[in-house]
């Protein structure tokens, strides 16, 4: 009977060490995995914040007509038809933006799309401010618009490729949430200063974009797609943690690149093909 104790003591003692060891280790873990994502997160929210700059930009471009319009007409002395093209034109382009914005953002990258919108934006809000006829502010209004329709398409892409998957739906909401601010703000400070210093207050938001991307990497996956390996895991490892294991994840990301670029290949002249042309028109 003793025998049988004992023997039945030996049996409990390594299970008791190895749970206890078990239990360590997962803490141990846990420990080391949220201390990583804390480290990690301020790179993805500081490129979140410098890429939703381009949405901001994009609700002051919409929001500016609507507080100006009277002033402009009168310091120009614009028809009431004059100005509506002003205030139209910028729909206008940004319709060529967003057309162009995926051929832009995949050639020169989704950071170099955002910097090219940016030059776009800061040439239409100086060309309004120095405005002395409509031609003028016309041409202005399009360049900002052309420059929203490409923030339109590369921001919401930019912060999706960049975010991790538990994050990814609350932060591509901020796009549009930042467009509304923006259009908010453009009309609340259009009540209190002229037109031309609110033209200049639009260009803040574009300087902002245009200092941030120099801190921040580059889409890990655009960077994949153009197979530059060596800047894609560096960048895909800022984003995630110097100490954090990306492999599962590279692997992911380079599976959807092969699956991707199997794909049939397309054009624009594919939409005017008899089976589509009715939901074209």
């Amino acid at each position: 009977m003793a025998k049988e104790i004992n023997r039945l003591n030996d049996l409990e003692t390594p299970l008791i060490t190895e749970e206890q060891n078990i239990v360590h280790k997962s803490d141990e873990y846990d420990s080391y995995k949220s201390s990583d994502e804390n480290g990690s997160i301020f790179m993805v929210l500081l490129s979140t914040f410098v890429a939703v700059c381009g949405a901001f930009e994009f609700g002051t471009c919409v929001g500016y007509s609507a507080p100006t319009q009277a002033a402009i007409r009168e310091d120009l002395g614009l028809s009431l038809a004059e100005f509506a093209m002003f205030g139209s034109i910028l729909t206008i382009g940004a319709m060529f933006g967003a057309v162009t914005s995926g051929r832009i953002a995949d050639t020169i990258g989704r950071k170099g799309a955002m910097r090219l919108s940016a030059v776009f934006c800061i040439a239409g809000w100086l060309a309004v401010y120095f405005s002395k006829s409509d031609v003028s502010l016309d041409l202005g209004r399009f360049a900002t618009g052309y420059g929203i329709g490409i923030f339109s398409y590369v921001v919401p892409i930019f912060i999706a490729e960049i975010a991790p998957k538990n994050l990814r739906g609350g932060l591509t909401t901020l796009n549009q949430l930042l467009i509304v601010i923006g259009q908010s703000t453009a009309f609340l400070i259009g009540t209190v200063i002229s037109w031309r210093e609110l033209a200049l207050a639009g260009l803040l938001p574009c300087i902002v974009l245009f200092v941030g991307l120099c801190f921040i990497p580059e889409s890990p996956r655009w960077l994949a797609k153009v197979g530059d390996q060596k800047e894609f895991h560096a960048a895909l490892r800022k984003l995630r943690g110097k100490d954090a294991d990306i492999t599962e994840e590279a692997e992911e990301i380079q599976e959807y690149i092969e699956t991707l670029q199997s794909l049939p290949k397309t054009t624009i002249w594919d939409l005017f093909q008899k089976q589509y042309i009715n939901s074209v028109i």
